[in-house]
């Protein structure tokens, strides 16, 4: 769903305009600009990323004279969307492990890419 359709979600919950709740809600789907299907949801759809959002607009928001919790905001969010609220441990717990994961690893290069002399523009 669309960031300012899950606002004016919320907008009917709670009150105000959608825009009271839009930078939430663009907040949680901003991973899109990292990853363009549904796999952005990995990044901030889950628990951990519910206690970020609240962290970057604090407890509460006023909308009128209510104070609206932000981790009710975000659960809702991600719950029309997915269905219920999972940990990053359940968009982790199928990932198959790399090696690179396990720390520092020697990488090569191929030759082509040192032939450019310092200040030469390829």
């Amino acid at each position: 769903m669309n960031s300012y359709f899950h606002a004016q979600s919320c907008a009917r919950k709670w009150g105000g305009t959608p825009e009271d709740y839009l930078p939430i809600h663009e907040f949680i789907d901003s991973s899109k600009q990292i990853l363009g299907d549904v796999r952005h949801r990995a990044l901030y759809h889950h628990t951990a990323g519910v206690f970020l959002a609240e962290r970057i607009f604090g407890k509460t928001i006023t909308v009128g004279r209510k104070k609206i919790p932000v981790r009710l905001i975000a659960e809702r969010h991600i719950i029309e969307d997915l269905g219920w609220l999972p940990s990053p441990a359940d968009y982790l717990k199928d990932t198959p492990i790399a090696t690179w994961m396990g720390g520092k690893q020697t990488k090569t290069v191929p030759l082509s890419t040192l032939t450019l002399t310092p200040g030469e523009k390829s």
